[in-house]
């Protein structure tokens, strides 16, 4: 059920860098044509600062690892697109679906077709309230156990970011800030937790990667790589509309995988598109630092 493009099978086999990239960010994280035309921005940024993009999504059943222009500008015009994890790959590829992969559906796919680095937005985590509702990404879950490195700006503000980090502590993934000892919010550079390492350059960042998988020290890295301040939204602001939305949601009875799209979308709405702004910014930095990574890794490999 997966077919890898021809130009990825051969970056892969001539040991090139190769860079992952989501899906959902298409579908369910912008409008179009917004969504294409920054999908295709954030490939150029990886061909810019030497590596080959791979954006991942799912086609009629059969997973695309390297979607062509032409597969990302149909996702981005269709509507109806499922949002899929790991629970929903046998489904979507049983019923012949579309479907844009999340955090934790891109790294499960990358690992299979031996992509070790992987860039997205933020990454998922524990939700506000998760005491009572139980409610945690996915995505913390396959970081524990999927031998990828994730490269984002760090865990969506809209969570509940000590949690987050607890659970990842628990779970053994290490996360490092990259030229920061705090970790960044998305939306802004500061959240007020420290973070243990940080490194100074994407050298740092493969030399980790290739002793961790040397060792068979299983599951993912989480690089935390802050927004960059000129993109940075005001912290007030963006406080106050995640505040906002999140009621909005609760009286609106919007539960589960539902939650950050619903939250995302609503926020950018309260912001007046700043929000949106600020998103597509850090991801093309993360694009930059991913490829870099990438590329200082396949000197190793």
């Amino acid at each position: 059920m997966i077919k890898i493009s021809e130009r990825i099978q051969k970056a892969l086999a001539n040991n090139q860098p190769v860079v992952a990239l989501e899906s959902t960010i298409i579908s369910h994280g912008m409008p179009y044509p917004k969504n294409v035309e920054t999908a295709l921005k954030v490939e150029q940024t990886i061909i810019e600062n030497g590596a080959i993009p791979a954006t991942i999504g799912i086609i009629d059943g059969v997973a695309i690892i390297g979607m062509s222009h032409d597969e990302i500008e149909a996702f981005g015009k269709r509507k109806g697109i499922k949002k899929v994890s790991r629970r929903d790959l046998p489904i979507v590829y049983g019923l012949k679906l579309w479907g844009a992969t999340t955090v934790a559906a891109t790294m499960i796919l990358a690992r299979q077709a031996g992509i070790e680095v992987f860039v997205t937005g933020g990454c998922g985590g524990v939700h506000r309230g998760a005491q009572q509702t139980f409610d945690i990404s996915a995505d913390l879950e396959e970081l524990a156990k999927t031998d990828v490195t994730v490269v984002c700006a760090g865990c969506k503000a809209i969570l509940d970011l000590p949690l987050t980090m607890e659970y990842l502590e628990t779970k053994g993934v290490p996360v490092l800030g990259y030229q920061t000892n705090e970790l960044p919010d998305f939306y802004t550079r500061h959240s007020g937790i420290s973070l243990e390492y940080s490194l100074d350059n994407p050298k740092q960042a493969a030399q980790i990667i290739h002793e961790k998988r040397a060792n068979k020290l299983d599951g993912g890295i989480l690089i935390a790589n802050p927004i960059l301040e000129q993109y940075a939204m005001d912290q007030k602001v963006i406080d106050d509309a995640i505040s906002k939305a999140l009621q909005m949601m609760k009286e609106q009875n919007v539960f589960g995988k539902d939650s950050t799209p619903f939250l995302l979308k609503t926020i950018v709405e309260l912001t007046g598109g700043d929000s949106l702004d600020s998103n597509i910014e850090l991801v093309l930095n993360n694009a930059k630092l991913g490829a870099q990574i990438a590329f200082e890794y396949s000197k190793l490999k």
